[in-house]
């Protein structure tokens, strides 16, 4: 398969939305996935390739016992201080789409015919990964439903959601940048997995197959 003839998806949503369950059903029918998340958490592991540039900038007491970026002081941080967050990501996002893109080089020399881009802060990165995917998939559920699945999920406190939810796009805006919405609210696995089905025909990828 030419690389040209390659649709790319960007996949998004708030955190609880269930992108990650939707990522692997995309995956279960054929696509590649690559997760901007889970290599930005490797790049900023132990050893990964982010911490001495974030050590330098933000000091020790943000790297945790295990030499990984503490998470939570990072987040206390960008509550209090929004210029911590776009400091961070202009250390990590160069590294991430360095990544990325080493992934989907590999996934289209094994015969990819579907890329699918995990992006928990694809809306919020502005053009910088719109102009790189053919379509912008968003999995919507309501706000409370987010903050139920993450402290029932994580442990988390309301209050830490929140907080979270409130650094993130509005659910306004992500679906006024999707091209389409899986509505992940109310329903079980199995009636999500059929709105992914027919995503992927929406988009033209059973033909492919």
């Amino acid at each position: 398969m030419q690389q040209d003839k390659v649709f790319r998806i960007g996949l998004t949503g708030g955190i609880g939305s269930g992108k990650s369950t939707v990522a692997a059903a995309l995956v279960g029918l054929g696509a590649a996935g690559i997760d901007a998340d889970a290599i930005a958490r490797s790049l900023t592991a132990a050893g990964g390739a982010a911490m001495p540039a974030i050590a330098q900038t933000f000091g020790a007491q943000y790297i945790d016992a295990d030499g990984a970026l503490n998470r939570q002081a990072m987040r206390d941080l960008a509550f209090t201080d929004p210029q911590a967050r776009s400091r961070l990501e202009a250390i990590v996002h160069p590294l991430v789409s360095q990544h990325t893109e080493r992934q989907a080089q590999e996934a289209l020399s094994a015969g990819a015919v579907c890329l699918v881009f995990d992006v928990p802060l694809l809306v919020e990165s502005g053009p910088r990964w719109r102009g790189r995917v053919d379509a912008v998939l968003v999995v919507d559920c309501t706000v409370q439903t987010q903050i139920e699945r993450v402290m029932t999920r994580s442990g988390w406190t309301r209050e830490a959601v929140e907080r979270v939810i409130a650094q993130q796009a509005s659910r306004a805006h992500r679906l006024a940048a999707a091209d389409a919405t899986l509505f992940n609210e109310g329903i079980g696995l199995e009636a999500l997995q059929q709105q992914v089905a027919q995503v992927w025909r929406h988009f033209g990828l059973s033909s492919r197959d």
